[in-house]
């Protein structure tokens, strides 16, 4: 059985409506929005990387504990921590796909800050849903990036859209199940 687990971005929550419309898209397939740390303390900003990706471990930990496959993922910082945790050379989450929507290619204004030092270690099949007009990455930076991942790449373009992604819910929530569906078959 394939489960899905889900992270939202550093300025939301798991109650994000692309995440909630994504549960439902998916259903009956097993899926669990899940905040970090600091969103459940009731703060604003972002832990550390290393206390992020402790998050993201410990909610996958019940879910893989069946021996179910999990596809990880979740909306810009959430779908980033979630591929550098699939990523990490000692203690790889085994994940069989990652879903990255909005990935932060790099900071909005800063192309030399690039958070792409671990694609190489994706081995497993990722989608990138993203707007056309993403301050965080372009269509172009991003597929030259992702290039770089030896897992197969699918890239979903939202013409004309920033990083909010404002009012593609419905498309992004088909998009995602659509995807996972390929990806179990």
């Amino acid at each position: 059985m394939t489960q899905l687990l889900l992270f939202p971005g550093a300025g939301s929550s798991s109650t994000h409506s692309s995440l909630v419309a994504i549960e439902a898209a998916v259903s009956p397939m097993h899926c669990v929005r899940e905040d970090f740390g600091y969103r459940k303390a009731g703060r604003k900003a972002p832990d550390r990387t290393p206390v992020l990706l402790q998050a993201v471990r410990s909610a996958a930990a019940p879910m893989l504990a069946n021996d179910d496959r999990l596809v990880l993922g979740g909306r810009s910082m959430g779908g980033r921590m979630c591929s550098l945790a699939v990523a990490d050379e000692s203690d790889p989450v085994p994940a069989v796909g990652l879903v990255l929507i909005c990935y932060p290619l790099h900071p909005p204004g800063k192309p030399e800050s690039l958070r792409v030092e671990h694609f190489p270690r994706l081995n497993v099949p990722c989608l990138f849903i993203s707007g056309t007009k993403d301050a965080f990455g372009s269509p172009s930076e991003l597929e030259q990036w992702t290039a770089t991942i030896p897992g197969a790449v699918t890239h979903h373009w939202l013409d004309g859209k920033g990083h909010d992604l404002k009012g593609c819910d419905t498309v992004i929530a088909q998009t995602v199940a659509n995807w996972i569906t390929a990806l179990a078959s």
